[in-house]
């Protein structure tokens, strides 16, 4: 009876969305109208997104969302002295650099914005202020104005060289316009193009304003030679998967140039540093094309890309729309993000937008073969005692691993020195901020993601795509497995979606006719076009129960064999992927696990996230009308909620627990107090009047546990393994979960029951505590970072972690409080 009372509201509540949301999708068919409209969003969509800043890895690279063709990329270094011009020389970004802070201050993806990076080794600013222009068919036109500012400590004849350089990874021909000259190039340097889907193009490099000065005269018979008040170009052609590897190629060339003035100067008469590190030209066919300056001082210069299908892009549009993107990009963002209190005063301003740019601004474009292991190996069931063992010997089998693809991958990475690629369990996390900027962009890079998904349902865990991004992976970390999951955190942004699109037809938030698309209302087409919503949905909705469906059947676990009593015999799942010291599946490392790792163990974060991925999956059936798949995935998500409680709910710990079997065969918990313990709650599958939900309040609220003055601490303070080993999640603040944790205390403070009270004051100082630190943090080094020390707050391991932490972002726009309505008989 207990168990028929409790389903019925669920039941009750999904009759009604489907009825509702069924009449809509119903009656919403594509007419030939409709399909005009479809296909103008993706046109204008494909456009507004064509070229950006996708090479995230670089401090500044230009390329389009197009396999095998243009990229660019931006390469300098001060040259005052021989000693340090090489470990100075800037391309990658890398912790090691030392930089005193960098990043876009203002960002959208769709318009440009302006990136600032402060070099303290080289004694110069950088600021690249990058635009984008509709018009014509081939995503338009863009440009970017380069401007180097001398730093305080910095001489006034500090000599910096900068090369921007273009490269062509496909078929086609890029080539230099002006007339060769050996001693350099005079005045504005202009290159001609005809590349697949950009068809014909021009770029040019301009010699800048007046104030650009040339270094001194140095060694007079070299300048002779190759006076350094002209720009030096060289092209050369070189194998099309190396075509990236700019900087090397770039050293190779000075390389040589050097041993050509030693053997000529010796010495004695070599010529200084500004003179020495100058590229000879060269000007044979080629698929790269370096241009390097050499100032004196401070410097600026433009980059214009004119595509032949549209007006030409001139310095002029360049100062226009800079300046017209910062007046947009600070309205729109004081619009989107309204903060609260104590947040919406000017202390955060910059901070906000700061944070959020660089989230944007590390949304790149990706290309190439992976390397995945599909031997599917027997030892990679996992069924065995010591499979992990046998797991790790398969693995480095001769030959198990191969390259795949290539495939191709829209996404936001989380940091651009140290993670510049795709992270499955990342990504839904980085989208949450980003959907409410642009919805549009969102579900573009979810559908690339699903797009990845293989004939069983698979999508590798990280996105290696190509020697690039390999080129920052270790070799043991490269290789994916068909059989290891990660959590489906991209599921948050489906229900996000579903969510804002039903808030708007509630409010008769849908135009009754449009034949067009503006790009104002791009960012928020799929949510006040019906027909736009549901056909994205539709179309995705296959890979998206494939996906789920290889999930729980690869993830499954065992009840049955261990004579466990839960409510379910189907609903318990293990990661696999383990060994005694990480579960990297997991996402959560090095999370205290079982020891040894069973093939009996079952884990809390896991069914949970399973319980969550079911959930969204209801809601999308429910939205595109498929009444048996939404009925069918109601039952599972009760199963699975029914199976947290019997199967992971310890009375003796009062908290959720992982379980596994002893050395009596029988199941027992394994109860290290931290993030798992609360996960059925961080998810919202524990009901408001629940007495386990007082107890992971109470959890969360001791300062012996989890709580911290910087946010919830991963591990309990008050567990042996607190702040041991590796401690990567034993005991340091994460943004992401702790932004989860807020979250559920805002609904369940909002819902009248028995902890409404608790979770509304856990809320209110949670959030506060949690964006403090990171914002002190940023102000003390110039970076938002990976964790945060939960007995310090100082941030640690990666720097300029702009992914999950950007969420204090969204943490800031929540309120203040949560008022609490008393019933009546608390009054």
């Amino acid at each position: 009876m207990a168990a028929s009372a409790r389903s019925r509201p669920s039941f009750l509540r999904l009759l009604v969305a489907t009825l509702t949301v069924f009449s809509l999708a119903a009656t919403t068919t594509a007419s030939d109208g409709d399909s005009i409209l479809l296909n103008e969003i993706a046109r204008a969509s494909n456009q507004s997104l064509l070229w950006g800043p996708y090479r995230p890895n670089l401090y500044f690279g230009i390329k389009p969302r197009i396999p095998k063709s243009f990229i660019s990329g931006l390469l300098w270094s001060n040259v005052d002295d021989f000693q340090t011009f090489q470990e100075n020389i800037r391309h990658q970004c890398e912790q090691g650099d030392n930089m005193a802070g960098y990043g876009w201050e203002e960002y959208d993806v769709r318009t440009g914005g302006k990136q600032v990076i402060r070099d303290r080794a080289n004694k110069v600013d950088l600021t690249t202020e990058f635009v984008k222009v509709d018009g014509g068919n081939n995503g338009g036109n863009w440009g970017v104005r380069i401007k180097g500012t001398l730093r305080e400590d910095a001489a006034k004849d500090t000599k910096t060289t900068v090369v921007f350089y273009v490269g062509n990874e496909g078929a086609g021909d890029i080539k230099l316009a002006n007339t060769p000259d050996t001693k350099g190039l005079v005045g504005n340097i202009e290159l001609d193009g005809s590349l697949p889907v950009l068809g014909d193009f021009k770029l040019e490099v301009t010699t800048g304003p007046a104030t650009n000065r040339p270094p001194e005269l140095g060694n007079a018979e070299a300048w002779a030679e190759r006076p350094l008040d002209r720009t030096m170009y060289l092209s050369l052609r070189v194998p099309s998967q190396h075509v990236w590897k700019a900087k090397e190629i770039f050293f190779t060339k000075l390389r040589d140039n050097f041993l050509d003035l030693q053997t000529r100067y010796g010495n004695d008469k070599h010529p200084p540093p500004w003179q020495t590190f100058v590229l000879k030209p060269e000007f044979e066919p080629g698929n790269i094309h370096m241009i390097q300056k050499v100032f004196e001082g401070s410097f600026e210069f433009d980059v214009l890309y004119s595509s032949a299908s549209a007006s030409p892009m001139t310095s002029e549009i360049l100062t226009t729309k800079i300046n017209e993107n910062h007046e947009s990009f600070i309205n729109r963002f004081g619009k989107i993000f309204k903060r609260q209190a104590p947040f919406d005063t000017d202390k955060y301003t910059e901070f906000a937008q700061n944070i959020f740019s660089n989230l944007l601004g590390g949304i790149g474009y990706f290309h190439g073969t992976s390397i995945v292991d599909r031997t599917y190996a027997d030892e990679y069931a996992e069924e065995e005692e010591g499979f992990w063992e046998e797991a790790r010997a398969a693995q480095k089998r001769p030959g198990a691993s191969k390259e795949e693809g290539p495939t191709e991958l829209f996404t936001s990475i989380p940091s651009r020195p140290f993670f510049p690629r795709g992270f499955y369990w990342d990504e839904g996390f980085h989208l949450l901020p980003i959907s409410e900027w642009d919805m549009d962009l969102t579900l573009n890079i979810v559908k690339s993601w699903f797009s990845l998904v293989d004939d069983d349902g698979w999508i590798a865990r990280e996105q290696i795509l190509g020697d690039e991004a390999r080129s920052k992976v270790p070799a043991e970390f490269q290789v994916q497995y068909p059989h290891y999951a990660n959590p489906p955190t991209l599921f948050f942004i489906l229900t996000k979606f579903i969510d804002t699109f039903e808030k708007a037809q509630a409010a008769g938030d849908t135009p009754s006719s449009v034949t067009g698309i503006s790009p104002q209302d791009l960012p928020s087409a799929h949510v006040h076009h019906p027909e736009v919503a549901l056909e994205y949905l539709r179309e995705i909705y296959p890979k998206l129960r494939r996906h789920y469906n290889w999930f729980r059947s690869t993830q499954s676990g065992e009840i049955r064999a261990w004579d466990r009593n839960a409510f379910s015999s189907k609903e318990a799942y293990r990661w696999r992927g383990r060994t005694p010291e990480h579960c990297l599946t997991s996402g959560l490392d090095d999370y205290p696990r079982a020891i040894p790792p069973h093939t009996g163990e079952l884990h809390v974060d896991l069914i949970s996230w399973v319980g969550m991925m079911t959930r969204c999956m209801k809601r999308i059936a429910t939205t595109i009308g498929d009444i048996d798949d939404a009925a069918e995935f109601a039952k599972i998500e009760h199963a699975v909620a029914r199976n947290i409680d019997d199967l992971h709910w310890s009375e003796k710990y009062h908290t959720y627990c992982d379980a596994t079997i002893d050395d009596f065969e029988e199941s027992v918990h394994v109860c290290h107090k931290g993030y798992i313990s609360i996960f059925p709650v961080l998810v919202g599958l524990v009901e408001k009047d629940s007495e386990k939900l007082g107890k992971v309040l109470d959890l969360m609220e001791d300062p012996e546990e989890l709580w911290s003055d910087f946010g919830l601490r991963s591990l309990s303070k008050s567990d042996e393994l607190f702040g041991t080993g590796e401690n990567y999640w034993k005991g340091p603040v994460w943004i992401n979960i702790n932004y989860l944790a807020i979250q559920r205390l805002s609904e369940y403070a909002s819902l009248l029951g028995p902890h409404q009270a608790q979770a509304a004051r856990i809320y209110e100082k949670l959030r506060k505590a949690v964006v403090e630190n990171v914002y002190r943090q940023w102000k003390e080094t110039g970076y938002a970072w990976e964790q945060y020390d939960s007995v310090s707050g100082k941030g640690q391991r990666t720097a300029h972690f702009l992914g999950w932490t950007s969420l204090v972002v969204n943490l800031m726009s929540m309120p203040e409080k949560v008022e609490v309505v008393m019933v009546k008989d608390e009054l």
